[in-house]
């Protein structure tokens, strides 16, 4: 519960209420909003379109310019890694519908989260979030703004190598712009995320368009026995899956936001549905341009096949397509940073997390203290060790979360047959989804159980967290009193209250 004196000098900035006893504000103090007009609470302004835009702009990143190999690599044929890209393609979209499900019955922000903490518990709810904020999030944020800072620096060092050090700073630089972006505003925030969505799109579309041209002129060599080569084995389907969903990954991210979409239970389905139609189609004709153009061979030893496709058809104009790959990574972190920063806000106002990170701006409007909690933990890891290492270990938990989440649906229905569902999909579509997520979590435990071993280690340290930081009321009252003093002076500095509490005075 907020305290009265912080309460106290954010009003007597001349944030919060009137000028008390009829006074005139200081000069040059903004002049607020009588307390009943305007509520601090996050608004709605998610539209069909943003919720859009915030789906294909944190799918599409760099993944699918870069390397497309992993997939190659563990099918061993061009006709069966087509045939994974449309089917990690159809069991995204599955996965999303059922969210879409979840989103409309359970319409509250944090996604994963928040559906795992309704139907297993808190326990498993907290795990699930104690390792997306300490680690997760900010190496996957961290990973994909490396590829930013690569991309945007690679029409400059043409022909030579580029510094580490100029990416790792160059890479600061766009995360801090990311956040800053978050912090200020929600409107501006998914604006830019609907340009960079379009400037996705626009890459996407300077590959699949020459392609097409390439098969019309007849470049099918690369098609012929399709499914000849080496065979996948049972060990290599899995992981070729995984790369194949690390890259459709960001369906679930609009569930993130729930609270802020509007109509819920329109825009939800409609924006989940178009999405998905697009970036799989997007998907599986990059591929298939790709390979009018660059041999199986020649696409496994490319660092980035779009660069190496553009060399050979565009010319000049492939020094377009970095800054586009760029643009397109810039997209990811800033759908990424908006969308996940309300889970901690969620997971914040259930107790899970810090109480200071469920507060908003009082003007601004944004959960601001959850947006930039990530900055810190993000720069560790963009200066600490190997960040790709630390995702491999990590990559089975979000699947094996995710697909908890769905199963819980399955749950629902018989627990909660009477629980509103504006939007139902059959039940086949969460159960194949669920079966998927966790076969596949099976597998990876006997394919690289040292990775998934560890994996499952990090992940298990939430369980003694829990009963420390959550569980245990005992705590030292010097403890008590300190963690107060920090919550109260972060409020006076950042500006920020409580939802509940901030028209109550």
């Amino acid at each position: 519960m907020v305290r009265r004196p912080v309460m106290a000098a954010l009003s007597n900035r001349g944030y919060l209420q009137g000028p008390p006893h009829g006074r005139l504000p200081a000069e040059g103090s903004r002049s607020p909003e009588p307390l009943g007009q305007e509520k601090v609470v996050l608004k709605k302004k998610i539209t069909l379109l943003r919720g859009i835009s915030i789906i294909i702009g944190t799918i599409i990143g760099a993944g699918i310019f870069i390397s497309p190999k992993g997939v190659l690599q563990n099918t061993g044929s061009v006709g069966m890694s087509l045939t994974v890209w449309t089917a990690c393609g159809v069991l995204s979209l599955f996965g999303a519908l059922a969210y879409a499900e979840l989103g409309t019955s359970i319409k509250k922000s944090g996604g994963h989260y928040t559906y795992i903490l309704e139907v297993f518990g808190p326990l498993p709810a907290f795990v699930r979030v104690w390792v997306e904020l300490l680690i997760i999030r900010p190496a996957a944020t961290a990973v994909i703004s490396l590829a930013f800072g690569r991309y945007i620096l690679e029409p400059f060092f043409v022909h030579c190598e580029i510094p580490d050090l100029a990416i790792k700073l160059i890479t600061a630089v766009g995360i801090t712009v990311v956040m800053v972006l978050n912090s200020l505003s929600v409107s501006w925030s998914a604006r830019i995320q609907i340009f960079l969505t379009f400037c996705k799109l626009t890459a996407i579309l300077i590959i699949i368009v020459p392609g097409v041209m390439q098969l019309i002129k007849g470049q099918t060599q690369h098609f012929q026995d399709a499914f000849s080569g080496r065979d996948a084995s049972l060990m290599g389907l899995p992981l070729a899956f995984y790369y194949g969903m690390y890259a459709y990954a960001g369906w679930f991210y609009l569930n993130f936001v729930t609270e802020e979409v509007d109509k819920p239970e329109k825009t939800i389905p409609l924006a989940i549905c178009i999405s998905m139609a697009i970036v799989t189609i997007c998907y599986v004709l990059t591929n298939v341009a790709y390979f009018t153009t660059v041999s199986a061979q020649e696409l496994l030893l490319s660092k980035a096949v779009a660069v190496t496709f553009a060399e050979r058809l565009l010319g000049n104009f492939s020094l377009a397509v970095p800054v586009l790959v760029a643009l397109s990574c810039f997209g990811s972190m800033n759908g990424g940073v908006f969308a996940v920063s309300r889970l901690f806000y969620v997971a914040s106002r259930e107790g899970h997390l810090p109480e200071i990170l469920s507060m908003i701006h009082i003007r601004k409007h944004t959960p601001l203290p959850a947006v930039i909690v990530l900055h810190p933990l993000t720069m560790i890891m963009l200066f600490s060790g190997d960040l790709y290492s630390l995702l491999n270990f990590l990559s089975f938990a979000r699947w094996l979360f995710i697909g908890l989440a769905v199963a819980g649906l399955i749950y629902l229905r018989y627990k909660r047959p009477d629980m509103p569902r504006p939007f139902k999909v059959p039940l086949f579509i969460p159960a194949l989804f669920s079966f998927t997520c966790l076969f596949m979590v099976a597998l990876s435990l006997y394919s690289d159980p040292f990775s998934t071993g560890m994996g499952f280690l990090i992940t298990m340290t939430g369980i003694p967290a829990y009963y420390l930081f959550i569980i245990w009321d005992k705590k030292p009252t010097w403890f008590k009193r300190m963690s107060e003093r920090i919550t109260r002076t972060l409020q006076i500095i950042l500006e920020v209250v409580p939802e509940e509490d901030c028209h109550k005075l």
